[in-house]
């Protein structure tokens, strides 16, 4: 048996998300069947985080054991080859060891969410990025998400559905940028809670069209209540880039 791990990309428009689920196609059950059906058994694929439905992977880290001999980059090959049409890919293969956990070894997880701030519909890009129309300040809104830094209760940014066991989180990076008329806004932490991303951003968004001061953020903050946020961004610019390991 050898554990293989994977970096993958994938585009989330067609699946539920990352994890496996009875109700629609998810990134997870499309590798795993690949696995199935090039090595003619089942395995389980463990990632580094889970994304929701229409969430993107740049370079998300996972894992599988595999009884069949195998080489990394032919596995790599005949998954990528099996894997079509679906946008899912392997872009790298590796034997780790045994006691290597894609989610359990992972010790820092990092994001990016992309907006497109223009009047102009989408074409190329549509379920990639977050259109917002009206003008944002990505100035006061990188000032505003420092107040976010740090460990804090993350109660307000918290999904009803979250099932982490505590809402308090340290937040290493939120960093807001614009490029003409693209903003990123990136973050990271060791890990994150459900929506949390997502909510942040969708809080800064309101800073920048100018709903919402530097101090009503801190006020979302402190109120540690979900009743308190202002907006929850959708997943279409929300990206998984990177998990660190030791």
């Amino acid at each position: 048996m050898t554990r293989f791990a994977f970096t993958v990309e994938f585009d989330g428009r067609p699946f539920m998300g990352w994890q496996r689920q009875a109700h629609g196609p998810s990134v997870q059950q499309t590798i795993e069947d690949a696995i199935a059906a090039v090595t003619g058994a089942p395995a389980t694929v463990h990632a580094a985080g889970r994304t929701d439905a229409g969430v993107h992977g740049l370079a998300m880290r996972a894992h599988a054991d595999i009884a069949k001999p195998i080489a990394p980059f032919r596995l790599m090959e005949a998954l990528n080859a099996r894997m079509r049409p679906a946008p899912v890919a392997i872009l790298a293969c590796e034997a780790v060891p045994d006691d290597w956990h894609a989610r359990f070894s992972c010790v820092g997880r990092s994001y990016v969410y992309r907006i497109a701030n223009r009047r102009a519909p989408l074409t190329f890009e549509a379920g990639l990025v977050w259109r917002v129309v009206q003008p944002l300040d990505a100035g006061a809104m990188h000032a505003a998400a420092q107040t976010l830094v740090g460990r804090h209760d993350f109660t307000t940014f918290r999904s009803a559905h979250c099932q982490a066991e505590s809402p308090v989180k340290t937040l290493d990076r939120l960093d807001v940028e614009r490029t003409g008329e693209r903003i990123a806004i990136h973050a990271a932490a060791r890990s994150f809670l459900h929506h949390q991303v997502r909510s942040m951003v969708g809080c800064l968004a309101m800073v920048g069209m100018g709903r919402w001061s530097a101090d009503d953020l801190r006020d979302a903050l402190e109120a540690k209540d979900r009743a308190a946020l202002g907006l929850n961004a959708p997943p279409d610019g929300l990206y998984f880039v990177d998990a660190a390991y030791p």
